[in-house]
């Protein structure tokens, strides 16, 4: 397994990370992802330590506490040897405080995080989304306290804007406070928006990218072809996708998996692995979330390291997926030696 930075820390992490939003399957949305529950989540948990991945994502939301519950369960015994991150933000419980990421509700949050996960710390901490109510130095303030108690490790955002993301660093470095290492981000074939302004961002203020979803919501995994019925046991037709259909361009994502298709022939790995492999080749990334139903699914996933498409396959794949820009980044890419774009291919 090969292990990155984490953007301007010194911790090193695994390209690759387990997810647990299909730990728990607690309502509608979540019973779509899956239903794992405590003796299969500690089978996956060995699974993704003998190939050397031992970081492990989840979140307060997820199953409204489940999958941080199984998640700690599962880990039992095995905490000095693995990594957790978790996020807050997002409405948990009831009441009119039971969101936001103000200082009230990221307390609150942090206790019942390390609570469920039965862990006196957490490595990496998320802010879940940006919240526009409370004010950027309140919630710095609020994570820079937690780091200094030994409660958190290291603070991360998820889900920001570049400015969001470039305010709160310039507000740590103010205040000489914790600063965000890492973003974690929707980034996949389908959807390269992360490209037009967050990762030239994360490339200048090393900020390392941690991606959710990498397949689309299970779209990249094989099971879609042009002019065959949606499959009927994904979570697109389950209702539990997290990627909108609305942002998906149905006549270019058959194209791309076209490519994935001939590239599979090729090297005779699957739609799922090439995927996840050209993610691992984009500047940036520090480590991409996978998740798995079950242990097939774990274990191809798994086989996305190890070996990497070439790059006259990767510029197919970038061809098949490029889309065009909206404002302000069509304007600057029409003069790249002002507006120079991420170095995408090794020389």
């Amino acid at each position: 397994m090969e292990y990155r930075l984490l953007g301007a820390s010194g911790l090193r992490v695994p390209v690759l990370s387990f997810g647990t939003a299909t730990f728990g399957g607690t309502g509608d949305f979540f019973k779509a992802w899956g239903n794992t529950q405590v003796a299969e989540a500690s089978r996956m948990v060995d699974l993704c330590l003998e190939a050397g991945v031992n970081f492990f994502d989840t979140a307060d939301i997820y199953s409204q506490g489940m999958s941080e519950e199984i998640l700690g369960k599962a880990l039992e015994s095995r905490r000095p040897d693995v990594l957790i991150s978790t996020k807050g933000t997002f409405p948990f419980g009831e009441g009119p405080n039971n969101q936001g990421s103000n200082r009230f509700h990221l307390m609150r949050q942090v206790e019942g995080s390390l609570k469920r996960l039965n862990t006196d710390y957490i490595d990496i901490y998320h802010m879940h989304g940006f919240d526009g109510n409370t004010p950027v130095e309140e919630t710095l303030r609020t994570l820079d306290d937690l780091v200094q108690s030994g409660k958190v490790r290291y603070i991360a955002a998820s889900n920001f804007s570049g400015w969001h993301l470039m305010k709160s660093l310039a507000v740590s470095e103010k205040y000489g406070w914790n600063r965000y290492v890492a973003h974690q981000v929707y980034y996949s074939l389908t959807n390269r928006e992360y490209e037009w302004e967050l990762m030239p961002m994360g490339l200048d203020q090393n900020v390392g990218a941690i991606i959710w979803s990498p397949l689309a919501a299970g779209r990249l995994g094989g099971k879609y072809r042009r002019g065959q019925p949606l499959p009927q046991d994904s979570r697109v037709a389950q209702g539990g996708s997290p990627v909108p259909e609305a942002v998906i361009n149905e006549e270019q994502f058959y194209t791309i998996i076209e490519v994935l298709d001939q590239i599979a022939e090729e090297t005779g790995k699957t739609v799922a692995q090439i995927s996840l492999n050209w993610l691992l080749q984009r500047p940036t990334v520090s480590s991409i979330i996978i998740g798995a139903r079950n242990e097939e699914q774990l274990r191809q996933n798994l086989g996305a390291v190890g070996w990497n498409l070439t790059q006259e396959q990767v510029k197919r794949l970038d061809k098949a997926s490029e889309a065009p820009p909206i404002y302000p980044y069509w304007h600057q890419r029409q003069n790249t030696k002002l507006n120079p774009l991420p170095p995408f291919y090794s020389k």
